[in-house]
């Protein structure tokens, strides 16, 4: 029984490092193209972080505008961190990973959601609770 127990912990926290360790949509390391995760939440915008407030997560960079900004990230960064490893959600939803407008975004339950354009943003808002389902599976695939 303890030996099933602790292959069943192993296999978990195996799992958990893969999905942290997963590919992410960075460029040159940098997440969200160099955007504050933080202020999608705080002001409900995309906004450039800047390049000397920088915090080092999960092998990905990410800029912010205030230190402040950096300390909430830094206290609970999966509150902050995009879907989907930061690729367009609608995307995700098809199948496939493809790049963001970090200006196209949506907060769901408390989620950043990114899409590859206001475009796409709009199909997706049409049809958000499916599309969020979908990509949820073809993500854990």
């Amino acid at each position: 029984m303890k030996k099933s127990i602790l292959i069943l912990f192993i296999a978990i926290v195996s799992a958990s490092s893969w999905a942290q360790s997963r590919k992410a949509n960075l460029k040159d390391k940098v997440a969200l193209q160099g955007y504050d995760p933080v202020a999608y939440f705080e002001s409900n915008k995309a906004i450039q972080g800047n390049k000397e407030i920088t915090a080092d997560y999960n092998e990905a960079l990410y800029y912010f505008t205030s230190e402040k900004n950096k300390s909430l990230f830094l206290a609970n960064p999966s509150q902050y961190q995009p879907q989907f490893g930061g690729y367009c959600a609608y995307g995700m939803s098809n199948g496939y990973e493809a790049p963001i407008h970090p200006e196209a975004f949506t907060i769901v339950d408390n989620k950043l959601y990114l899409n590859y354009s206001l475009k796409v943003k709009e199909m997706w808002n049409k049809e958000q609770a499916i599309r969020i389902e979908k990509a949820k599976v073809n993500w854990n695939k």
